[in-house]
């Protein structure tokens, strides 16, 4: 089975959007599938309004709709409401070709924290993006009662997993600063909500991985904070393992994969009491959520590490990848789709896509061979 994944988010941006499609893609021939990413790759592209970090693609529906003709896909996965994922939805309605979707960022929130735009304008436009999905993939219980709150249907969960062998406790400390330390791990933005957590007075250090369009304005802001920039692999795995308590005070994530990052690698959590840190830790207590961030945060220190990667070990990236090649196939088999016996092992250039179900956290993925 063919499964192409149409994302407008993809490297060089690292996010747990493009995390957890490097993931899937990596999987697919766990599950009988070849998977390939239709990204902003290969067509002219124009900074995002904002957030010049992000690429927006200039592509037409001609253009996308031959680069999906020459892969072939058996089924089509739309993971963004961008460029690329407005243009796929078009391709798949003028072929009357069943797909599905995913909700991964609550951009209502996200527009409001930038633009004066009503919320309800943007779950209308939303509404209509997902509406003729067959399912819409979604992260938590509490994402699915929002939206459905919001008139959206066929929604269906699709769960976050941790790189256990990458991400855990280590002998030696690579942070030479006073203790505790607190950090924080994500795109430095302003939906991000980092004052919050910049602003607390807390003893020892505050540690920010990451970048974004606030970061200049922020490390001007806090100079007493570090700010170490993007971080990957390895080294990112050590810098949680070297850190005391992580802080995330984002009010606006639907999961944080970096929730299950720091919980792994034996880090309680001092969060606000909202959805993706609500939902990850309920009834665990690996984390202190609370509307008083630095109680919060103090409160964390007493948190046994071993409770943290108790809660970590119970998401992995094979079960979330279940999920994910599940819903595909229950919506082609609705269809009326039998696989193939034997998949074709190539695709045309402008994908990307893994060589095989292995890789290593981190590694970009390679071009499959035209």
């Amino acid at each position: 089975m063919r499964v192409l994944i149409a994302t407008d988010a993809w490297r060089p941006q690292i996010n747990g959007v493009v995390r957890s499609l490097e993931r899937m893609i990596q999987a697919a021939p766990d599950f009988g599938a070849t998977a390939a990413a239709l990204t902003p790759e290969g067509f002219r592209q124009i900074a995002m309004p904002s957030y010049p970090d992000i690429r927006l693609a200039l592509a037409t529906r001609r253009a996308l709709a031959e680069r999906i003709a020459e892969f072939g896909p058996d089924h089509i996965h739309i993971a963004t409401e961008g460029p690329i994922g407005w243009l796929t939805r078009a391709v798949c309605l003028a072929q009357k070709r069943p797909f599905t979707t995913s909700y991964h960022t609550r951009f209502p929130q996200y527009v409001a924290a930038r633009w004066p735009i009503p919320e309800s304008w943007s779950y209308r436009l939303l509404r209509r993006f997902h509406g003729p999905a067959a399912a819409v993939m979604v992260s938590t219980a509490t994402v699915e009662e929002e939206l459905r709150g919001h008139g959206f249907q066929k929604l269906v969960r699709w769960g976050r997993g941790v790189d256990l062998d990458l991400f855990h406790p280590r002998p030696h400390s690579v942070l030479d600063l006073p203790r505790p330390i607190f950090l924080s791990v994500g795109r430095v933005a302003v939906e991000k909500n980092l004052d919050a957590f910049l602003s607390l007075r807390l003893p020892g250090s505050k540690v920010v991985v990451g970048d974004g369009p606030a970061r200049a304005d922020l490390q001007r802001a806090f100079p007493e904070v570090h700010f170490l920039g993007v971080k990957e692999g390895e080294e990112l795995a050590a810098i949680y393992a070297s850190s005391d308590v992580f802080v995330f005070p984002s009010l606006t994530d639907t999961f944080g994969i970096v929730l299950l990052e720091a919980a792994a690698s034996g880090l309680p959590v001092a969060a606000f009491p909202v959805q993706g840190p609500r939902d990850v830790f309920a009834g665990s207590g690996a984390a202190v959520l609370g509307e008083d961030l630095r109680n919060a945060a103090m409160q964390a220190l007493r948190i046994a590490p071993e409770t943290a990667m108790e809660l970590a070990a119970r998401h992995s990236w094979a079960s979330s990848a279940a999920q994910f090649y599940g819903h595909i196939r229950r919506v082609a088999r609705e269809a009326g789709y039998l696989p193939r016996e034997q998949p074709a092992a190539s695709a045309a250039s402008g994908f990307t896509a893994f060589a095989s179900g292995r890789g290593a956290e981190g590694r970009a993925p390679r071009r499959l061979p035209a």
